[in-house]
């Protein structure tokens, strides 16, 4: 992982050159992708880990049955067919409430050991995807998405053009989505679920580049010691992990193939 004991650029009264901006810069920004595809690995492996726990292979194991195909063990009934389901799927939220506020309390190493539980707890939630679509559509759009968002991080890290402006509404859509999601768990409309997922794609397609802007900028006006810089970095990651989440779970609301 990145080590920023001696991080060019950072520091009041540091006299900076070009290269040495540039070169902070660049350390600063590789923490970043570092933290979130660790991130994003704890993920996949805990995902894959519990579905392996609940998803049973010999009938003679199964205890219970989920949908017209899936056969649980014991684990996955307590896991998914009983009130834990929603411990589990609102436990991911819980740590962004406790991201927010205590970030400006916790050490860098502190937050990094949070987003990595943070990462085990989405991992998860995030296992009942395995359940729903067939491993070969998760692993394509897997990739569409991460080809995707890296084009469009690049695109955030290269441009001069300011992209404040979309931010504001892109964040107001955000509000839009989460508000139309809660509304069609009432009506489950297929159509506006439709809707929802292709308001997703662009609203988080958008925010990836408007977040690895911030980020850049966030470096570049900053003046942080070493330790602020590593906190940086972790709640940085935290933001792009969950652009690229997001992103993935409304690409294969489009993309994937589900299981019978």
């Amino acid at each position: 992982m990145q080590s920023y004991q001696n991080p060019p650029g950072y520091g009041a009264g540091y006299a900076q050159t070009q290269a040495e901006v540039d070169q902070g810069l660049r350390s600063f920004m590789l923490g970043v992708y570092n933290n979130m595809i660790l991130g994003l690995a704890i993920s996949a492996l805990v995902a894959l880990g519990v579905n392996k726990l609940a998803v049973a292979t010999d009938p003679s194991q199964a205890v219970a049955k989920l949908g017209n195909s899936v056969l649980l063990t014991q684990f996955g009934r307590t896991l998914y067919a009983t009130p834990l389901m929603w411990v589990v799927a609102l436990a991911p939220l819980a740590f962004i409430f406790l991201f927010s506020f205590t970030a400006n309390r916790m050490s860098a190493a502190g937050a990094r050991g949070l987003f990595f539980a943070f990462a085990a707890v989405m991992g998860a939630s995030l296992s009942t995807l395995l359940i729903r679509y067939t491993g070969a559509s998760i692993t394509q759009t897997f990739f569409v998405t991460a080809a995707a968002f890296g084009g469009l991080s690049l695109y955030g890290y290269t441009t001069t053009r300011s992209l404040s402006g979309i931010g504001t509404f892109l964040v107001m859509g955000l509000i839009g989505l989460i508000l139309a999601s809660i509304v069609n768990i009432f009506l489950a409309s297929s159509a506006l679920q439709f809707v929802i997922s292709a308001a997703g794609v662009v609203i988080f397609a958008g925010l990836t580049a408007y977040d690895t802007q911030k980020l850049k900028e966030m470096y570049l006006f900053g003046n942080y010691t070493a330790e602020e810089a590593q906190k940086a970095s972790i709640f940085g990651a935290l933001t792009l992990y969950l652009d690229f989440i997001n992103m993935f779970q409304f690409l294969l609301a489009f993309m994937g193939n589900r299981n019978d």
